[in-house]
Order: C-alpha cells, then sequence, then structure tokens
C-alpha cells in the first residue's frame, strides 16, 4: 500500500461524511505523518502553524476511527492502514469503486477526485467519470541502447515508485545519454501513470505557455482548475521535461533564470513540496538549484547526475569496429566514457587510422576533433568568474586542490560561488585525494580550455 491509496481511500470516506473532498492542507497532513513527519514540520512545509497542522490532522483521526471502529492518531496511523490494507485487499482497493478495471488490453483509471455529489449508501455507490490513460511521447526520441546503465534506471524506479518523490533532475553534459535514458525509464513505468507528456522547453516561450499547455494535456475535457497543482493531485502525471538549461541566462551563474522564466524558480518549489500524486522528471546539461535546495532539506526532489561508462563502453566501439581491444579501456578513460564522444572519435579512428586504436593513442597531440564545437556550446553559457576559473584549472593540468585559489582577481566568494557553478554544469568534479578536496577535469575538457578556451577568452569581469 502507498500514500496515493490512502488518500483515495480518505478522500472518498470524507466526501461521504461531509459532502467535500480533502483540502490540500488534509493531504499534506496525512502525507507527511505516512513518511513520519512530525506535526511542526508539516506546518513548516505548508506555510501554517502547528495548532493548525493539530486541529486538522484530530479531525482526520476522529473520522478514520468511526470508519475502522479502533482508535487511529498519529503514532499508529501508517501501522494500521497497512494492517487494514492487507485484511481487507479487496474492499480497500474497492472502496467506492474499483479504480482500475480491465477491458481488453486497455487499463482504465477513475479519477479518484472526482467524485458524484451523492454517494449515500457506500455498498452501492454510483459510478465516477471513467477515462483512458493519455499518454503522449510524440516529441520523445527513438528508444536507443543504453548499454550498461542498469543501476541508474533502478534508482529512478526506486525514487519515483516507491519513494514517490515529486520532481527529479538526471544531469550531465551532452552526450551523456540523459534522454536515452528516460525513455527507457518512460517505457519501463509507463502503466503506473494516467497521464504522461515528453516536451523540450526549446518548445515554449514563457512559463506560462508551459503551465498553459501541460494543463490542456492533462485535463482532456474543458479546464476548470486554477492551479496546475489540482490536476498533479487528480491524475497520476509523469512530464518529462527536456533542455531545462534553455530557462536559464547564458553568461551568469547556474541559477539565474531568463526573464520570461522568472518565477520558474518558485514553481519548482511548489512542485517539490506541495503534496500531489505525480513527477516531473527535468533533464539538464546544469542542476537546478532549487532541486540541489531541496535535497539537502531531505525533501521530494532527487538529482541524478550521469556519468560516463566505464569497461561497458566497449559495446560502442565494438559498433564501429575497431581494432587494438587491449587499447580500449584506455581510450575510454581518456574519453571520460562519454557516449557521444566515443562515438565521435571511433568514427574519427576508423576513418583516419583505418581502425587502429594503438596508432591514434600515439598520436602525439591531444586530438578533439568534432567535440570541439559540443564543448564550445557549453563555455558560451560562462559567467566571467567561470572562465577564468576553468582557464586556470586547465593550466594547473586538470587538477588542483580547491583551496588554490585559480583566479587571484576573484574574490573569495565569487570564486566559491564559480567553482559551485560550474561544478553544476558537470564541467569539473570534486573528490578527495589525500584527505583533501581537489578539482578535477577530464582531459577532453582539460583539452579544450588549454586550447580553444584560451584563444576565445575575450572577456573582462563586471
Amino acid at each position: 500500500m502507498d500514500v496515493q491509496e490512502v488518500l483515495q481511500w480518505t478522500d472518498r470516506l470524507v466526501f461521504d461524511k461531509t459532502g467535500k473532498h480533502l483540502s490540500s492542507l488534509q493531504q499534506a497532513v496525512l502525507t507527511g505523518v505516512w513518511d513520519h513527519q512530525k506535526y511542526n514540520e508539516i506546518a513548516d512545509e505548508y506555510h501554517c502553524t502547528e495548532a493548525n497542522v493539530k486541529r486538522v490532522a484530530g479531525n482526520l483521526w476522529k473520522l478514520i476511527s468511526e470508519e475502522l471502529d479502533e482508535k487511529v492518531d498519529k503514532k499508529n496511523f501508517r501501522a494500521t492502514m497497512e494492517r487494514y490494507y492487507i485484511s481487507n485487499f479487496s474492499s480497500l482497493f474497492n472502496f467506492g469503486q474499483s479504480n482500475f478495471v480491465s477491458e481488453g488490453s486497455i487499463n482504465i483509471c477513475s479519477d479518484p477526485y472526482n467524485h458524484p455529489p451523492n454517494t449515500q449508501n457506500r455498498s452501492q455507490p454510483a459510478a465516477t467519470t471513467e477515462y483512458q490513460r493519455h499518454h503522449d511521447l510524440s516529441e520523445a526520441p527513438e528508444i536507443h541502447p543504453l548499454y550498461s546503465r542498469t543501476h541508474e534506471l533502478d534508482t529512478l524506479k526506486q525514487w519515483i515508485l516507491a519513494e514517490h518523490h515529486r520532481i527529479i533532475a538526471i544531469t550531465g553534459l551532452s552526450g551523456i545519454g540523459k534522454t536515452s535514458l528516460a525513455r527507457q525509464l518512460v517505457e519501463d513505468i509507463k502503466e503506473n501513470f494516467d497521464r504522461i507528456i515528453w516536451r523540450s522547453h526549446r518548445k515554449y516561450p514563457n512559463l506560462n505557455a508551459l503551465k498553459s499547455d501541460l494543463i490542456q494535456f492533462i485535463d482532456t475535457t474543458t479546464p476548470s482548475h486554477n492551479s496546475i497543482l489540482d490536476y498533479l493531485r487528480s491524475h497520476r502525471c509523469l512530464i518529462i521535461l527536456d533542455d531545462f538549461q534553455e530557462t536559464l541566462t547564458p553568461g551568469e551563474f547556474v541559477g539565474t533564470y531568463r526573464p520570461e522564466y522568472d518565477r520558474y524558480g518558485q514553481f519548482i518549489y511548489e512542485i517539490g513540496r506541495s503534496p500531489h500524486q505525480s513527477c516531473f522528471l527535468v533533464l539538464s546539461w546544469e542542476q537546478p538549484t532549487e532541486i540541489a535546495t531541496m535535497e539537502t532539506e531531505n525533501r521530494h526532489g532527487k538529482t541524478l547526475y550521469l556519468q560516463g561508462f566505464s569497461a561497458s563502453a566497449t559495446e560502442i566501439l565494438a559498433t564501429h569496429n575497431l581494432q587494438d581491444t587491449e587499447h580500449w579501456i584506455e581510450l575510454i578513460q581518456l574519453y571520460g566514457g562519454n557516449p557521444l564522444w566515443l562515438n565521435i572519435i571511433a568514427a574519427t579512428i576508423f576513418d583516419l587510422f583505418n581502425g587502429s586504436v594503438s596508432q591514434f593513442l600515439s598520436y602525439p597531440s591531444f586530438f578533439l576533433g568534432d567535440i570541439e564545437p559540443i564543448l564550445n556550446q557549453h563555455y558560451l553559457r560562462f559567467s566571467s568568474p567561470e572562465k577564468l576559473v576553468i582557464l586556470g584549472l586547465a593550466n594547473q593540468n586538470g587538477i588542483t586542490e580547491i583551496a588554490d585559489k585559480l583566479a587571484e582577481n576573484l574574490s573569495e566568494s565569487d570564486y566559491l560561488k564559480a567553482v559551485q557553478s560550474l561544478k553544476r554544469r558537470s564541467l569539473i568534479e570534486t573528490k578527495i585525494e589525500n584527505y583533501v578536496s581537489v578539482l578535477t577535469l577530464t582531459p577532453p575538457i582539460k583539452e579544450y580550455f588549454k586550447t580553444v578556451g584560451v584563444s576565445t577568452a575575450s572577456f573582462t569581469l563586471n
């Protein structure tokens, strides 16, 4: 049993007793108590007083206690509902009416928050409005081989299906495989959602256009609610939004939104902190700062930082019929296991070196080739402090202690902001060596900024 089933069951109970559906605060109380939150934590998250939360909770416990004919309170609520669910599975699942009806090979799901006004006899419930699953993957890419992303897939499924996180970011460099991973994930879990839509931020001129399109998609009739949160509560939605970085302003630290998206940060907080039964999946070169904040607060947001392959990337090289398999691991490590980069370099090796990896690796200088314009797209998004820091790191052979300030004309604050922003862009990594935190660059990024980056670094600090 999960909290969404509890919300549906309690909503029917409350409507039967009072003629009203669960309020957003009642949903927040049930969800919070289910997740073992204290009343003061629920109050802080909902931005109300603890006394108000206790009052609402008390009324809920009274109604549930009367229905189950046993005392229910904050301490035993979850255990009682789980026990009741096990012993009365069919009646709980079909309370009011079955939420899932099989009709041939099509799953039809009733709207758990759209009940008729008269439900006096619970043994003979009135019919609820039914609707078919509505999935729009017209803008999603084709499914491509994932090679070895089993662990990442399992992690995402755990976050979405078991832990019910409301907003998740998949971040990483362009070409690292974010879109392919998300596409396979959707294919694996699509039967768990009534509404699935895949869109790119490039499609929308502003935040209002994004919200309007999502509402129009979710509500296949005439939209009537005022807030998108109402739709996320009444339908179980999976919403995939690609190219999140397009909402951010180039030339600024990560987290600075374009004017037309200036309220997007608040939108993310609303999605992550408000109770509902849906999930947003955000794909981005750069980690949204609001999701990073929610993670530190242990809220309903997560980030999966997608890294390159290790030995499993040999499958990519094999498709290009390369030679010298004993050198493949060295080549993979040299290009950071990035699938796109490896495909580009493998094609170059086949074209210029007749497929000989050993000859390519013996070439005296590091070769970027068609990787260069890809990295240039990232570089053009940097703020001036970030350019100074990453150029300094590249000239330090791509590794240095974080305490070794890489740009003397930056303040201490701007230096750390630049480091943090570069990390959220997936351009630098931090790790511990000999008990000291160090910054590192992969060889292609280091080479780009040592050569191309220096020649194009015509900028001044504001």
